[in-house]
């Protein structure tokens, strides 16, 4: 098929004989899934296997290293490290290691902008998205992989191989090439040589499915000291309101529906956010690199909810969701608890993380009562009701 065809096209894959694509790999099935409406059917997730095949540093890395531009789509901060991590059958899939301990809190006196970047947070932002069917968030699962088998014997990368040790207490280790925070003291251990960590599945390629990378309105100061104009000016909404597109699309609901998704993970570094071009202003955002939520279940950063707060509206469908999800029988703790048990790394959170999303929930709630009170109900919720669709719009797919 022309999907098919341009998929291969875009992987150097003009030889068929010699390099089979299979239709029915999982990563090419997700790719080939993506809709207008979301990364993935309600009816599906796409599965991750273990890797089999070398791995690589991740884009951020070799930006640094320059040895790539990645400059569209990419910021890379050089804190962190991420690995490429593909698979025999040519997929790949991005490997965040575990760095925190999952009863470990964020010290209270850390900067979100230097937080750690937990591999279960990603994990269980995956599981949350689903769960309020947003399905913007890439399917992601844990894995406990072998760090010397699965990495050190399979790259190709000299570099890669350069910066494994072995650690005083026979644990081998490995960091990332790059100006801050990559040297031995920040290294990630195997114990000895196992290693949990985020599996999450690669989007298309941007020269098969191209993306905006957007600041996000409501961005944080990223310095010690200094606040952003909607921190300290309570009207800020009239402005953003003024400003194209936000003035007449869906692309300040969807603002406020990826502020709901970050109060309740705890994640205050969302500065800028991601859209696929082909689906236009009221395409839905991606919910990217979600490491540093579910940092500190003590904590409820209120400022996260600024985008509601300020503007006072709410999709129906998303406000549905929250309040089926505040209802004892399907309260939002039990239903993630369910879904994180079926995950390889479980229990994926601990128990006064899951505890925290109720009552999350319930300041949000809590945040849409007091703007229909203010406004009224018909100015707060949005009616996004769907209407029925033609079978061409059904169709609208990235690979058509």
């Amino acid at each position: 098929s022309r999907r098919h065809r341009l998929y291969r096209e875009g992987l150097n894959l003009s030889s068929p004989a010699a390099l089979p694509l299979r239709p029915e790999a999982g990563w090419l099935q997700f790719q080939l899934g993506i809709s207008r409406h979301g990364l993935y059917p309600r009816s599906s997730a796409a599965a991750l296997t273990a890797p089999a095949a070398p791995a690589d540093y991740s884009q951020d890395e070799k930006a640094l290293l320059g040895a790539c531009d990645c400059s569209q789509v990419v910021k890379p901060s050089g804190v962190h490290l991420k690995l490429v991590l593909r698979f025999q059958d040519f997929g790949k899939a991005m490997f965040k290691p575990m760095r925190q301990k999952r009863e470990e809190e964020t010290p209270e006196d850390f900067f979100y902008f230097v937080d750690f970047q937990r591999h279960n947070a990603e994990i269980a932002a995956f599981h949350l998205d689903r769960i309020l069917d947003f399905r913007r968030v890439p399917p992601t699962v844990g894995r406990l992989i072998n760090v010397t088998r699965d990495i050190l014997e399979v790259t190709k990368n000299e570099v890669l191989q350069s910066v494994f040790f072995v650690s005083p207490a026979s644990n081998i280790c490995f960091f990332a090439k790059c100006p801050y925070m990559c040297k031995t003291e920040y290294a990630v251990c195997g114990s000895p040589h196992l290693l949990e960590g985020s599996l999450s599945a690669f989007l298309p390629s941007l020269s098969l499915a191209p993306r905006l990378s957007i600041p996000n309105p409501w961005i944080r100061s990223y310095s010690f000291e200094g606040k952003e104009e909607w921190e300290v000016n309570p009207h800020y909404c009239n402005t953003v309101r003024e400003i194209y597109p936000y003035s007449n699309s869906n692309r300040l609901l969807n603002i406020v529906d990826m502020a709901i998704f970050d109060f309740l993970i705890g994640n205050m570094d969302r500065h800028h956010y991601e859209m696929f071009t082909k689906f236009g202003d009221d395409g839905f955002l991606l919910h990217l690199d979600n490491a540093r939520g579910f940092g500190r279940h003590s904590h409820d950063e209120i400022s996260i909810l600024a985008p509601l707060s300020q503007c006072c509206i709410i999709k129906r469908t998303t406000l549905l969701k929250l309040q089926l999800l505040a209802e004892p029988e399907y309260q939002l703790s039990d239903v993630m608890r369910e879904s994180l048990l079926q995950d390889p790394l479980a229990p994926v959170l601990t128990e006064p993380h899951l505890l925290a999303l109720d009552r999350r929930l319930q300041l949000i709630l809590d945040t849409v009562g007091r703007c229909i009170d203010t406004f009224g109900e018909a100015t707060v919720v949005a009616n996004d009701t769907r209407q029925p669709q033609s079978p061409a719009e059904h169709r609208a797919k990235l690979g058509t």
